[in-house]
């Protein structure tokens, strides 16, 4: 420690003790006094409090399987259900503030403290991989905006979302809560939705950072991942809403990355996070991540959660001890300091409890069919033009899966399901078929186990056997047969091939049955897909005539795909994931999630054994891979189907020798019967001597206005230096190739509509960067 450091100190130390036995002397108070007066009177037992959370117990988990929290802790909380809160020092004006759980919703209690005379909703919106499939990021903002209010009229301050992590394989289990297999869909969409959270002046955090793409043994899981795939795939969407949106917090994940855990790495957390990208807000650690308290803190780990009585000691002891300077933890304090400055809890704001849910579902309801997808639409078979009655089967045309399970569930008030949906939009729904399904449904629910664990998936319900009577009748009565499959996902595990990526038995048996029967006497059949990531559809696709993806569409879900179906909304939903003829198609399809590592055993069982995964699939992630590889997928990247056909034409381009940047425009016309809005994408294709380069990679997008049939809108992107780099690891540098570019303008990655070449005349050194996160030894990684 410099002198000067040890003067003030030396100076500050006896007016604290002397503020601490005179309670008449003013003591320094956060927001009045300056940051640094504040954090000097703190004494060390109250900085370390701070950066500890206050803990918590989690509904589900058996006694003593958590670490101890202090019995002082053990207080009422002010929103009963939060996730975590902080540590208040009151006599120097710092309050507790208060973290809630929510990518889909705020999830807090519906019942606080035993009084059931009241109830406390939240309003349960689109997943992120639906939102993310409007490819609207001002849709995104807007359900920030009123999910936000939701979080300010509850008395929360930090909203622990959205989740970004890059959907690698289809099988992630918390796949629903993420955006994209596309870093730049992830990163724009993450921004505009802490953009509109933030507007109410409420926090979020962004997560879990990063390469936590799998649920396996996620807490002992080593990925094993090289520089380059880290920086152009999994870090680079956390870049962009970083830079764009400044969300006040951002979470440290659970997993290691190249043999250190993400919340002890001064690489991830310090080097790049604060250091290369400007990060102003705290880190705070994923539930009960880490191991190692004090390393956590050294690398830039702001705060501790939920927190425990163990670290708090192991902090106490490392300060005292000089593995933590005085300088880091005040550095820790002050980061956790300038956010609390910020939250509604420390301004005092006087919250309702009475958000106003009613506009907040049809906020939802909106955003829904702004997301959903058309796959499939054989003679015009939608919109139901005509249809009055309709034959619905699947278990969950009545019982409707709105979001997935664990952190990203939501305790909403009601759910309209699909044939409740279809009845409120006018059609008839056969009421016996309803009944009949529902009372299957009922007994099925009470015969399954619960799950272990709050946090775990309840075990899926099969099929209802459908007899040849059945069919016969419905399809001579009903007008179509419209089928909804469904899959339930969420946190503590990841997804299987057979049986939830691959469709059941009892599935495949109820799409020939209910088809032929409608077939064989002139009728159509349409399939909803009720899930939140890919399935495989290559091997009954053919046989229906029209498919919808629904995804986990919130608790307006049911009125939302009527809204779709019927016509009432155009669908402009564009897909933000390959979906692969089969699952072996899928690059990583081997090796993910990982593996155990041999004789090594755990002894937390919420921990898992430890493992280790390898990305050698390096950045040839999702359509990287599928494109070029000359891979054909069932639907490609940016897919997506309308009501109405888009004419592409016109694509300028500002120069054909780059020199800073290039504009491009192109002009999109309406040329069907119908309003509806275009997805128009962006792909690039550049130069590969030094560095393996996939076929082409999104760089930008843009979602029409509402065209009128006959109507045009110019639509323009802009290419930076940056949009042309790829990260070479020799040098640590994102760095463009010099020769020819070619900017393709398309309908989804593989339909591309017009193109256009620009030059560039020399190599370009975009941005030199530290060397971080190198793995130990060279990954072996896949090369074209």
């Amino acid at each position: 420690m410099k002198p000067f450091k040890i003067l003030c100190l030396a100076l500050l130390v006896p007016s604290i003790l002397s503020a601490q036995k005179n309670p008449a002397t003013k003591l320094p108070q956060l927001g009045k006094a300056p940051l640094k007066s504040v954090v000097a009177a703190m004494t060390l037992e109250e900085k370390v409090k701070l950066i500890v959370g206050m803990g918590f117990n989690i509904e589900g988990i058996p006694p003593g399987m958590l670490p101890p929290v202090d019995p002082a802790d053990n207080v009422a909380e002010k929103v009963v259900g939060a996730a975590g809160r902080s540590h208040a020092v009151s006599r120097l004006g710092i309050p507790t503030l208060t973290l809630s759980d929510g990518p889909a919703g705020v999830r807090i209690n519906p019942i606080r403290h035993k009084d059931s005379t009241k109830t406390y909703y939240a309003t349960a919106f689109p997943v992120g991989t639906l939102l993310a499939s409007s490819w609207d990021t001002a849709l995104v903002k807007r359900v920030g905006v009123a999910f936000g209010r939701e979080v300010l009229e509850y008395g929360i301050d930090i909203l622990l979302a959205p989740g970004m992590n890059i959907q690698r394989n289809p099988l992630g289990g918390r796949n629903f809560e993420y955006y994209s297999e596309e870093p730049i869909i992830a990163g724009n969409m993450a921004a505009s939705f802490v953009k509109g959270i933030q507007s109410n002046g409420v926090g979020t955090s962004i997560k879990h950072f990063a390469a936590n793409n799998a649920e396996f043994n996620r807490m002992n899981l080593n990925t094993y991942v090289s520089e380059r795939a880290l920086r152009e795939i999994y870090l680079r969407g956390f870049e962009i809403a970083v830079k764009t949106a400044q969300p006040w917090t951002v979470m440290s994940s659970y997993n290691y990355i190249n043999s250190t855990y993400t919340s002890e790495s001064k690489d991830l957390l310090t080097t790049i996070l604060r250091n290369e990208w400007g990060f102003k807000g705290y880190v705070m650690t994923d539930w009960f991540g880490g191991k190692n308290a004090v390393a956590q803190v050294n690398a830039g780990n702001d705060q501790l959660m939920p927190g425990t009585t163990i670290q708090t000691k192991e902090v106490l002891e490392g300060v005292k001890s000089g593995k933590i300077s005085m300088e880091q933890l005040d550095k820790n304090v002050t980061h956790i300091l300038n956010i609390i400055l910020k939250s509604p809890t420390f301004k005092g704001y006087k919250y309702s409890d009475k958000p106003d849910l009613k506009a907040d579902a049809r906020v939802s309801r909106m955003a829904a069919t702004e997301g959903m997808v058309l796959l499939k639409n054989n003679d015009n078979t939608l919109p139901l033009t005509g249809t009055k009655s309709i034959a619905l089967f699947g278990n969950t045309s009545y019982d409707l899966i709105a979001g997935g399970t664990g952190s990203g569930d939501v305790n909403k008030a009601y759910v309209i399901s699909v044939d409740k949906g279809f009845a409120n939009a006018g059609y008839k729904v056969d009421a016996t078929l309803s009944s009949t399904y529902k009372a299957y449904i009922t007994d099925q629910k009470a015969k399954r186990p619960k799950p272990k664990m709050m946090f775990l998936a309840p075990e899926p319900i099969g099929e209802m056997p459908l007899s040849a009577d059945l069919l016969k009748a419905q399809a001579n009565k009903s007008d179509i047969g419209v089928i909804t499959i469904g899959r339930l996902a969420g946190e503590g595990g990841d997804r299987k091939e057979a049986d939830d990526f691959n469709l059941t038995a009892v599935e495949q048996t109820m799409i020939n049955d209910v088809t032929k029967a409608f077939h064989d006497n002139g009728k159509k059949v349409v399939v909803i897909l009720n899930i939140g990531g890919p399935v495989e559809t290559a091997s009954w696709r053919d046989k229906v005539d029209g498919i919808l993806l629904a995804w986990d569409p919130g608790l307006e879900g049911g009125n939302a795909i009527a809204d779709v179906l019927s016509g009432k909304v155009n669908p402009s939903g564009k897909l933000t994931a390959t979906f692969p003829m089969a699952y072996a198609d899928v690059p990583n399809a081997k090796d993910f999630p990982g593996k155990e590592l041999p004789g090594q055993k755990s002894t937390n069982p919420l921990m898992g054994n430890p493992a280790e995964v390898t990305y050698d699939d390096g950045i040839y992630v999702g359509y990287r891979y599928f494109n070029t590889f000359d891979v054909k997928p069932a639907y490609e990247f940016g897919y997506g189907l309308s009501y109405t056909k888009f004419d592409y034409s016109k694509l300028k381009l500002s120069s054909d020798n780059f020199k800073g940047k290039i504009t491009a425009s192109v002009l999109i016309t309406n040329q069907g019967k119908v309003a509806g809005k275009e997805v128009v994408q962006l792909y690039l294709s550049a130069p590969h001597k030094n560095l393996n380069k996939p076929e082409s990679e999104l760089k930008g997008f843009v979602k029409t206005r509402l065209l009128k049939p006959g109507e045009a809108q110019l639509v323009s992107f802009v290419l930076d230096a940056r949009s042309l780099a790829s990260f070479n690891t020799a040098t640590e540098t994102w760095v463009a190739e010099k020769g020819d570019y070619k900017v393709k303008i398309g309908a989804s990655s593989l339909d591309i509509k017009k193109s256009e070449k620009f030059s560039l005349a020399n190599d370009l050194n975009v941005l030199k960067v530290h060397k971080a996160l190198a793995p130990a030894s060279e990954i072996k990684e896949l090369t074209k």
